[in-house]
């Protein structure tokens, strides 16, 4: 199983959903990079499960344990391992799905691969493995602020069919964590409440859209042709749990435009470099960043777990019906917010420890 993501910022996540602990150990992060676990916390934080009664209630404090890598508040330059212990695990509620397999989860897939699962909660296709990114990401977000100044926020932009109106250029940490949706727009956050509450009413689920910036990244990242920075991000996006979609720049929408209007003209900025006067490229053009914001989105499935009743099949072939039980998220949405910001932190650590091999 593959469970490594970068080259020279590293990082192996493990453990399960219902197993004693989960965690991660990077590799490749420089020594001398100030670590405060508060802000490594502030964002595990915002990913844990029962923070509003929009999500989960499964009660885990995620409180991170710095096992190696850090000395005196800062990095070493050795691997850096953290861990979060599992302490609300309700196994015993999973205890009907041994035998059989859930509609749209990794059970039959897993079990086709590897001959055997963990059906507590799903293992390592929980999205409690990303307790691992996103402690990493906040590693690559205290060293990329420090070195660059760069910035990385997400939010939802949609819910089932409400869109929020949103100016990513100038949208606030603040207003994204007012409100429990983590949509920075008031109208349609109370939409999204409604709607996400109906659906757990409903023995139901909703799906929906997360928005990503990211600011101030220097142009010269990622590297053509197969590491193109909107590749990678696209693979990182990609490997989040119920991820059915990406887009960059103006995405699909981009195909009903015309090549003279969809092209981002240039201007000299104050250093007579290039200046980007549109950003229809998401900050990206020929795989390389421009300088400009990289924004894109990321398309979330309405979760799979749900309490109404679904048609399946046991393990040994026998058609049944299924009323799942158990906690659940009715929509991934706002938990996303920080496994989004956390990928691209990722891939934005690690193609900047590439590009210093090489200017």
């Amino acid at each position: 199983m593959s469970s490594t993501f970068g080259e020279r910022f590293r990082i192996t996540t493990f453990g399960e959903s219902h197993g004693p602990a989960v965690g991660v150990i990077v590799d490749g992060c420089p020594p001398g990079v100030p670590v405060d676990p508060e802000a490594v916390q502030y964002d595990l934080d915002r990913r844990r499960p029962g923070q509003s009664r929009l999500v989960t209630q499964r009660k885990e404090g995620d409180e991170v344990e710095f096992l190696s890598g850090v000395f005196e508040g800062v990095t070493t330059g050795t691997s850096l391992a953290m861990m979060v212990r599992n302490a609300d695990q309700n196994s015993g509620a999973y205890d009907h799905l041994k035998d059989l397999y859930r509609p749209s989860h990794a059970d039959w897939t897993y079990e086709a691969k590897y001959g055997v699962r963990d059906h507590r909660g799903g293992g390592r296709a929980s999205a409690r493995e990303t307790i691992g990114r996103v402690a990493a990401a906040a590693i690559a977000r205290q060293m990329l602020r420090d070195a660059l100044g760069i910035e990385v926020l997400a939010w939802v932009s949609q819910v089932h069919d409400i869109d929020a109106t949103i100016d990513d250029q100038t949208v606030t940490l603040d207003q994204v964590e007012a409100d429990p949706t983590r949509c920075p727009d008031p109208a349609a956050a109370a939409a999204m409440t409604e709607a996400i509450e109906q659906a757990r009413r409903d023995g139901d689920s909703l799906g929906g859209v997360v928005t990503f910036v990211a600011r101030d990244v220097p142009a010269g990242l990622g590297e053509p042709v197969f590491d193109k920075l909107d590749a990678e991000l696209a693979k990182a996006m990609m490997s989040l749990p119920a991820t059915k979609g990406f887009e960059i720049g103006s995405g699909f929408a981009g195909t009903r435009m015309t090549g003279l209007a969809h092209n981002d003209a240039f201007e000299p900025g104050p250093d007579g470099t290039p200046v980007q006067t549109t950003n229809r490229s998401g900050g990206i053009q020929g795989g390389i960043s421009s300088g400009a914001d990289i924004t894109g989105r990321i398309a979330f499935k309405p979760t799979a777990t749900i309490s109404s009743e679904q048609k399946t099949t046991t393990t040994e072939g026998e058609a049944v019906t299924l009323a799942a039980k158990g906690r659940h998220d009715p929509c991934v949405l706002p938990r996303a917010v920080p496994m989004v910001e956390a990928m691209a932190l990722l891939v934005l650590a690690d193609h900047w420890l590439r590009q210093k091999t090489i200017s």
